[in-house]
């Protein structure tokens, strides 16, 4: 029995020291809760503290692990980070929000100016190495553990247009950022982010920018939020709470339910909000620390690194000293100089070799030139470039392929080739419409789905990717026999060629170029608008209106031509120039409207209910038709309409023609036996 006793003691030691060893092992990685208040930390800055999601210890980890939840401890992560790659995060918002603004106050650059219009129109990428974070957040949390290596920020386009390509963004993104500036609440742009995020199911944090903008804003550079709040004013902080709560509101009208992030006590349901100035930095070190903790505390399954390679294609460059290039963004897996790859091309698949893994140095971005790091292999998740023969007619916004011993090649092209086809499945099969020409393949989604939305509605007979040359104006040409307005080369972000520009005035191609989808628009609908005019005037002689006419009594001024008669507008609209026969005697012309009048002054239209004078112009003398002859006072008089006059009003006049107008033309049509 004393055996059995010492053998148990003996056990309970071992396992006291094994657990010890165990904690010590692992301490690196939990993150401590504050005991005490720290000297000098107000409630609200504790709170703030607090609130920051707490990495779970090992045991929890474990019961997870258990579960399937999470890996479990001795599999989580290693020292620095090599089990879990790097977060992805994209900014989503309004135009104007502050979107790159904010990633400029992050990165301490600024990359906006070179924007078109101030909007970013490709996705860029920037990393920022978790020491970076660590140092900018410092002051808000010392002791804060972080455990992924780094934050990958993916710079999406904010404005409606770009519902493909940021459609691309989310899809490769952990978590967003969704920036909304507190002057002007929720936007167009940021419902419809809103819309993505959630169809996506990306989880995702509120900016709240331009905190600055309140009146009477106290700068406190790069401060913790809470610490900057105290150093404002009542007014200020009324102010404040006011366009907070107004925010509030407008997302619960969405149907989600916000809260100052520190004061958030259900993260489940409801969506933090973070307080930022993009100008200042106030609030941004709370936003970082806030997205590194929330995803690390949500997202282990997520953003535990595998080897199989996720890989997308954000532009195609030519690069000094390195020729075509490949950015590239790495979701996960390894990239290895020398590796096979595959990539969608313009003229079918590309199979070529990587000669060269380059980065930027960390903390800029990756359109902005600089010199490179060159690496011999990296790991998942980060920007990079890549070089390697036969890049010129790669498609930015598509899949990268890495061919492995055992891969099939020709599966791997069809694979890589998916994302051209349907894109070419969105082209009008009729064969009438525009020549869409932009820079990547998101452009070219985000521009096709724009032109197809039912307010735009404008039918694209081919596409093409790169600059405008003179191939590209010959199949654009081939809508000046079928129909000469969609004789166009709507070119988004990309260059035209001297030839090509020569070719196009030569035989009559219009081309729009714009580096912003809503400007192009904007130069193609005032294009149809004129021609729309022009046509308009030229077919203004045939286009006959529906109308029914009643002669009222003792209205009848002069009998013969010209004919003048009191007329009540049965139904439709009279407006001079209208052809005008009486059914009733087999459909006899009496002549054309040739003045109106309502309360002796002229007028160029009559409406249904109104009583004017009219005057008839015989539109043969020959055939002059006489009052009290050809017809009387009990017949009534309509325009004459025709198959010609009907597809007259279908092409050019579908906004002067209501629905009681359609009805009417359409009585006429069987009255008139029409086909």
């Amino acid at each position: 029995m004393m055996i059995w006793t010492s053998f148990w003691q003996n056990l309970e030691k071992l396992l006291l020291l094994v657990k010890k060893e165990f904690k010590a092992h692992y301490s690196d990685h939990e993150t401590e809760k504050p005991t005490a208040k720290p000297a000098g930390m107000s409630k609200l800055e504790t709170a703030a503290v607090k609130a920051m999601p707490e990495v779970e210890d090992a045991a929890t980890q474990t019961k997870r692990a258990k579960k399937g939840k999470c890996l479990a401890p001795n599999e989580f992560i290693e020292e620095g980070g090599e089990k879990l790659r790097s977060i992805i995060c994209c900014i989503m918002g309004h135009v104007d929000s502050g979107k790159t603004k904010l990633l400029d106050c992050i990165r301490g650059t600024n990359v906006q100016e070179g924007e078109a219009g101030g909007i970013t129109q490709q996705i860029g990428a920037t990393y920022f190495p978790a020491k970076n974070i660590r140092e900018r957040t410092r002051e808000l949390k010392a002791d804060a553990k972080l455990k992924v290596p780094g934050l990958l920020v993916i710079d999406t386009p904010g404005h409606e247009s770009f519902t493909n390509l940021r459609s691309r963004g989310s899809s490769l993104c952990d978590l967003a950022i969704l920036v909304v500036d507190i002057t002007h609440g929720l936007q167009p742009q940021t419902i419809e982010s809103l819309n993505l995020l959630r169809m996506r199911n990306t989880e995702f944090i509120i900016a709240l920018n331009k905190v600055d903008r309140l009146y009477g804003w106290k700068t406190c550079k790069n401060a913790p939020i809470v610490k900057a709040m105290k150093q404002q004013n009542k007014d200020v902080i009324n102010e404040f709470n006011l366009r907070l709560k107004k925010i509030i509101n407008e997302f619960q009208e969405q149907g989600l339910n916000t809260e100052l992030y520190y004061k958030n006590k259900d993260m489940g349901e409801t969506f933090s909000i973070v307080p930022t100035s993009a100008i200042s930095g106030e609030g941004v070190p709370d936003l970082l620390l806030w997205l590194v903790q929330w995803a690390q505390k949500t997202m282990v399954e997520k953003l535990t690194y595998v080897d199989e390679v996720q890989c997308t294609v954000l532009e195609v460059k030519v690069i000094e000293g390195h020729g075509t290039t490949i950015d590239v963004v790495l979701v996960n897996g390894e990239l290895h100089e020398g590796e096979q790859i595959v990539v969608c091309g313009l003229q079918g698949p590309i199979v070529t070799t990587i000669r060269a893994l380059l980065t930027p140095h960390p903390m800029k971005e990756l359109r902005v030139k600089g010199t490179y790091l060159h690496h011999k292999e990296i790991k998942a998740a980060q920007g990079i470039k890549i070089t390697a023969q036969g890049l010129e007619h790669a498609i930015a916004g598509t899949s990268l392929h890495v061919v492995g011993p055992d891969d099939d090649i020709e599966a791997m092209k069809e694979s890589a080739m998916e994302d051209m086809e349907s894109v070419l499945s969105r082209i009008d099969k009729s064969g009438e419409g525009v020549y869409v020409q932009t820079s990547t393949l998101g452009s070219l989604e985000a521009l096709l789905e724009f032109l197809k939305t039912p307010a735009v509605n404008i039918p694209v007979s081919g596409i093409g990717i790169g600059p405008v040359h003179k191939k590209d104006i010959m199949k654009a040409g081939v809508m000046l026999e079928k129909k000469k307005e969609y004789a166009t080369i709507l070119a988004f972000d990309v260059k035209v060629t001297t030839e090509a520009r020569e070719l196009a005035d030569e035989m009559g191609v219009k081309i729009f170029c714009a580096d912003i989808i809503y400007q192009l628009f904007g130069q193609f609908e005032a294009y149809i608008e004129n021609i729309k005019e022009e046509k308009k005037k030229e077919s203004a002689g045939e286009a006959v209106f529906p109308c029914v006419l009643q002669i009222l009594p003792n209205c009848v001024f002069n009998k013969r031509d010209p004919i003048i008669l009191g007329v009540k507008v049965h139904d439709g609209i009279l407006n001079i120039g209208t052809p005008i026969c009486v059914p009733g005697r087999e459909f006899t012309d009496i002549g054309r409207i040739a003045s109106i009048e309502n309360n002796h002054k002229p007028v160029d239209y009559a409406e249904k209910g109104d009583e004017v004078a009219i005057k008839i112009v015989a539109s043969n003398r020959e055939e002059q038709k006489m009052f009290g002859r050809h017809f009387d006072m009990e017949d009534e008089l309509v325009s004459h309409i025709s198959r010609r006059s009907i597809d007259i009003l279908k092409a050019d006049y579908m906004k002067e023609m209501s629905t009681e107008k359609w009805k009417l033309l359409l009585k006429l049509k069987r009255i008139f036996k029409i086909p």
